[in-house]
């Protein structure tokens, strides 16, 4: 039984694609998760647009409503019956994403124990033999096996030069851990 931790966002949460839809609403734009191509999102908006960028993380309901990555809740519902499953997320880094974030697991993993949340500011404290997230920030801090789940920012990442191994979406996940 292995001990894995897995990052919220990006991982289980498709927070880009909330934030895109909130963009393209306030300011009228068609940018796509595509558009991206190895780039965070504030760093193809225009400068005098991303105070506002920022600004969708402090909105109470941002984090309350994220859709779900496919297949991530079955994914992880098998994970839990046979691994010793934690959700992992940096809350820290956007302090009034804790609440809902809290409540956006409780509702869509609730076969996953509440103990087993962390909520933390960086990924170097926990301890486990795999850390499944989309931020090789987060990763490099890591002393486990890094998995390295493919998101749009991450795209040119070299994950093998780093020991990590890539994760294309939730059906790569299953097969990393039960093929």
């Amino acid at each position: 039984m292995a001990r894995i931790c897995v990052d919220m966002d990006e991982v289980m949460a498709d927070t880009v694609a909330a934030h895109i839809h909130r963009y393209n609403h306030d300011f009228n734009e068609n940018l796509r998760a595509a558009d991206l191509d190895g780039k965070w999102l504030w760093q193809v908006v225009p400068s005098d647009r991303i105070d506002r960028l920022s600004a969708y993380l402090d909105e109470p309901d941002f984090f309350a409503d994220l859709p779900l990555m496919p297949e991530a809740q079955r994914v992880m519902e098998r994970l839990s019956a046979e691994h010793e499953l934690f959700i992992a997320s940096a809350a820290m880094e956007v302090p009034r994403s804790f609440n809902a974030k809290y409540r956006w697991l409780q509702q869509h993993f609730p076969f996953v124990p509440q103990s087993q949340f962390v909520f933390c500011g960086t990924k170097a404290i926990l301890h486990a033999d795999y850390l499944v997230d989309d931020n090789p920030r987060q990763l490099r801090a890591f002393t486990g096996k890094g998995l390295l789940f493919s998101s749009p920012h991450n795209v040119n990442v070299d994950a093998g030069a780093h020991g990590w191994t890539r994760l294309a979406d939730w059906l790569a996940v299953e097969a990393f851990f039960f093929s």
